[in-house]
């Protein structure tokens, strides 16, 4: 295989763009391992007390993060967010405004990565002030098995628990579309049945997160890697599909406000494939 190199007089500011994505894989794919390594080196020191303060501080921190985080208004305001944001460039579409005053389930496709907490979702919904947005891949790990460039079949007949969720707290259900994301990476070949498919599914249902074998680009080539390309990506955020609160939904209910979902989404992606150079015949497939 013919290795492409970057060149050596690429501008200052993709430098930055590029380092901005290099440090978040590092994050998704290192980080942990890292601070794992970091503690239980320090609690084998002579600076043990620092390990054992933290493991109290994570006690009792323990349930922030499924009550929404701890914002950081310092963190937000880096540099290396809109560094990031220019590597691709990520466009965001907002079709109606929302009303600060309710609580939204955003429904984002295509694909996911890691299962969503639904104490997390539940906690942020029952806040009776507002103002809460939930954003869920409601593809979850297995759709992301079948992300490649040109993909356009969603893991959603069968994904109706954030349908209940919403039904539950009267939360506005909200379709989102990331037009571009599968062109990030090209994936290994692994259809339903295959040898590496059934291995995939087995890890999966181990782990609960799905193992794409993915291919992309490196730092200073084109050619192969985990960097994601330079891919333009449209995400559109669509109408909120009003919910009315149903304590105890039937599956009646959720499977009309399902149907409704399915035709929201599909009508969203409908209005704007033109604006990504989709072609008319083409059109998302749920499975």
């Amino acid at each position: 295989m013919m290795v492409r190199f970057a060149p050596l007089n690429v501008p200052l500011r993709r430098r930055l763009q590029t380092a901005a994505v290099l440090q978040w894989i590092f994050s998704f794919l290192g980080l942990a391992q890292c601070c794992l390594a970091a503690f239980i080196l320090l609690s084998l020191s002579s600076w043990w007390i620092v390990a054992l303060l933290y493991a109290g501080w994570l006690w009792l921190d323990w349930d922030t993060p499924i009550c929404g985080g701890r914002r950081c208004q310092w963190i937000r305001r880096w540099s290396v967010w809109e560094h990031f944001r220019d590597y691709f460039p990520i466009k965001l579409v907002k079709t109606v405004d929302l009303d600060p005053d309710k609580n939204y389930i955003f429904g984002f496709h295509p694909h996911g990565l890691v299962s969503s907490s639904k104490s997390s979702l539940s906690y942020l919904m029952s806040r009776p002030q507002g103002g809460n947005v939930a954003v869920i891949a409601v593809g979850a790990a297995r759709e992301a098995l079948d992300a490649r460039p040109g993909a356009l079949t969603l893991q959603l007949r069968q994904r109706k628990g954030f349908i209940k969720l919403a039904l539950r707290h009267g939360a506005q259900l909200v379709p989102v579309f990331s037009f571009g994301e599968n062109e990030l990476f090209e994936q290994i070949q692994n259809p339903t049945g295959s040898r590496l498919r059934t291995v995939q599914d087995r890890l999966q249902s181990i782990m609960g997160i799905s193992l794409p074998l993915i291919n992309g680009r490196g730092v200073f080539q084109y050619s192969f890697g985990l960097m994601p390309h330079r891919k333009a990506i449209l995400t559109v955020v669509g109408k909120p599909i009003q919910v009315a609160t149903i304590a105890s939904p039937s599956s009646e209910d959720i499977d009309t406000l399902h149907k409704v979902y399915l035709e929201h989404l599909s009508e969203l992606f409908e209005r704007h494939k033109h604006e990504c150079g989709l072609q008319e015949h083409q059109h998302l497939t749920f499975t």
